[in-house]
């Protein structure tokens, strides 16, 4: 039976010429993982919202969405707010009260449901999700990942027959985030609950769903098992193919040359290790690592001498209140003229708030802090940048031509709320580049963006990195850092543990590294993406 079942749909925001939404035909099955896939701006969130007329975006509209055979519009409020679960992006976007226990009973209050089936239902919950820890604690001091997973518990006490998440691990660190889709998937298994996820993790969730719907353009291009999807997005040559789990991306490039065409197509870490141990079985391996540089200062090169930081931090400290622990413990930090400098790390370690003392906006108590420049920070709530009502207001007629890569040209007649997190994200990026800053800080810069537009602004920070700025880039896209950053560190506990080059950094982690390393390592020394572990197969064939 169809849990959601959408016919003929389209769908055109106000004083908009081009649909959003071009006519989508599409069922999800009861009990089914559904992974909706497509480029920042394809419409996968304006989908999504449609599904629950509650917080559907104004618009013309055609077409029907049924659920369970009802037409949507004619569900009560009552009915869309307990069968039809809805997590956002934003962590914060959705909690209403100050205690995690009232978090959750809110939704069955708001229902009037009687005192007894509340307090059951929310010890059900919070055993269910592992909260009784934190059950008291004000919600202000949990930690992203704590927060969401109160948001999905949230949800999960109303007992939804669908649960719909729209990018819920976006600003998650990789750990906090493989835990949250863990219960998801545990969720869909063990409950029976009918989950439809978009994510740009593919990673992580194509390997739980049943089916890939791949949008473009406000249209459904492909819709299929998470393996035939990537060989159908391969054939027509799409920028969505770069998005695919890297062991699927590995396979697609070798199949097409001819190498591994008789075995299964991977399609996660587990998979893609037994694919490769097939495909080199039998061989003797001359090449197993790859020509790998240690972590060095760099050179100015008419001088010779070693270049002074643009960032130098030396023992630092720093707490928010006098009486409270300390954020940040004996930091030190050097970052020069013309790298990309990533930190990785978990939530609330203390990286966000390194950035705020480099741009100036808090100060250590003890330590040193020097900045050799004007600086730019582009924050993880891009909304904070804004204050226009269209795009063009905010970054002016002639925003320039250097950053056209951002693909921002459709968007400049757009109020800047009513963007997608991908294009709020292109936009903020474009309205701090035009500062010309020396000294440029990212905090989750990919966060809403997918792999094509992830190349696209590697491609600008390489282009910014020539010219001599310092870029300084908290991350938790350990795939982005691994192929574009040319030094990482891992911060913990309120100071940088270690650095190193990537290919280095990234071969001796468990979860803080790339798939092609953690499918790989078994072989080959440090292989950290696609094309490290193409060209070292290569190299033994």
């Amino acid at each position: 039976m169809e849990a959601f079942r959408i016919k003929n749909l389209t769908f055109t925001y106000p004083e908009k010429t081009r649909p959003a939404l071009r006519d989508i035909n599409l069922d999800i099955n009861m009990g089914e993982m559904v992974a909706l896939c497509g480029q920042s701006g394809c419409g996968k969130t304006t989908l999504l919202r449609n599904m629950k007329p509650l917080i559907a975006p104004h618009g013309e509209i055609s077409g029907s969405i049924e659920f369970y055979g009802t037409d949507v519009n004619e569900l009560s409020q009552e009915v869309q707010a307990s069968r039809i679960g809805y997590v956002l992006q934003n962590p914060d976007a959705q909690i209403v009260t100050e205690k995690v226990w009232h978090e959750l009973a809110f939704g069955l209050e708001s229902l009037s449901m009687d005192t007894k089936t509340i307090r059951l239902r929310v010890a059900e919950m919070a055993s269910f999700f592992g909260i009784q820890g934190w059950f008291h604690k004000n919600v202000n001091e949990l930690s992203g990942g704590q927060k969401q997973l109160l948001n999905l518990a949230a949800v999960m006490v109303m007992q939804p027959d669908v649960l719909i998440l729209d990018e819920p691990t976006s600003q998650l660190d990789p750990i906090a985030a493989g835990d949250f889709l863990a219960t998801v998937s545990k969720i869909n298994r063990e409950l029976g609950t009918t989950v439809i996820i978009t994510e740009h993790r593919l990673e992580d969730v194509l390997p739980m769903a049943d089916r890939a719907v791949v949008m473009d353009k406000g249209e459904i291009i492909a819709d299929d098992t998470p393996a035939d999807v990537g060989a159908i997005l391969a054939k027509k040559n799409h920028p969505m193919f770069l998005a695919m789990p890297s062991p699927l991306q590995t396979y697609a490039i070798l199949y097409n040359e001819g190498v591994g065409k008789d075995l299964e197509c991977p399609i996660d870490v587990r998979t893609g290790r037994d694919w490769l141990t097939k495909l080199l079985a039998g061989k003797e391996l001359s090449v197993t690592e790859l020509a790998a540089d240690e972590e060095s200062l760099p050179v100015d090169n008419e001088t010779g001498k070693v270049m002074a930081p643009s960032i130098e931090i030396k023992d630092a400290w720093f707490r928010y209140h006098k009486n409270e622990n300390d954020v940040l413990k004996d930091l030190s930090l050097e970052v020069y003229p013309g790298e990309i400098f990533c930190i990785v790390g978990g939530n609330g370690t203390g990286k966000t708030t390194t950035m705020s003392m480099i741009a100036g906006l808090r100060k250590a108590y003890r330590g040193k802090v020097k900045v050799n420049g004007t600086t730019a920070m582009l924050p993880q709530n891009p909304q904070v940048l804004f204050t226009e009502d269209t795009v063009r207001e905010e970054l002016g007629d002639e925003f320039r031509k250097e950053y056209e890569l951002l693909d921002i040209e459709d968007l400049m007649d757009s109020h800047p709320y009513d963007l997608s997190g991908g294009e709020q994200q292109r936009v903020a990026l474009a309205k701090i580049l035009q500062t010309d800053p020396d000294i440029l800080l990212l905090d989750e810069p990919t966060k809403g963006l997918d792999n094509g537009l992830k190349k696209e602004l590697a491609d600008i920070l390489n282009r910014l990195k020539e010219r001599g700025t310092t870029i300084l880039m908290v991350s938790h896209d350990v795939e982005f850092c691994g192929r574009y950053g040319d030094r990482c560190a891992m911060f913990f506990d309120g100071r940088i543990i270690t650095t190193n080059t990537p290919r280095i950094f990234f071969s001796g982690n468990s979860f803080y590294t790339t798939a092609i390393n953690r499918m790989s390592r078994h072989i080959f020394t440090n292989a950290v993406n696609v094309d490290d572990l193409v060209e070292l197969i290569k190299a033994n064939e």
